[in-house]
């Protein structure tokens, strides 16, 4: 996992996520998934320039059940944004940064 980056299970998601005093993008994904293999230098930048203003996660798909079938994660990669322990955004698919830049800022 890239720095800055917190790895996501069923069992700390509560505390990372729902409870966490920042806004929080998560990256579902799986190591088979080419798509997500490409965004993945796009969400550790991010998680770098945005340190301190965003939480940045990431979950495999393939290794945690509980929280992806809980926000219906059909397809990979999904970007979720959280914010006051609420959903607030959603990105299916592989996108640019500057996509997922845009959306991040409208829950700063």
């Amino acid at each position: 996992m890239a720095e800055g980056i917190v790895e996501l299970t069923d069992s700390n998601f509560e505390t990372e996520v729902l409870k966490s005093p920042l806004p929080v993008l998560i990256d579902f994904w799986a190591a088979w998934c080419a798509p997500c293999r490409a965004i993945a230098p796009a969400v550790e930048q991010i998680a770098q320039e945005y340190q301190g203003k965003v939480k940045v996660a990431k979950m495999n798909v393939d290794d945690q059940e509980k929280v992806p079938q809980t926000y219906q994660i059909m397809s990979i990669p999904t970007l979720l944004f959280f914010k006051n322990g609420k959903l607030a955004g959603q990105i299916i698919g592989a996108v640019p940064k500057f996509k997922i830049e845009g959306e991040l800022k409208r829950h700063l």
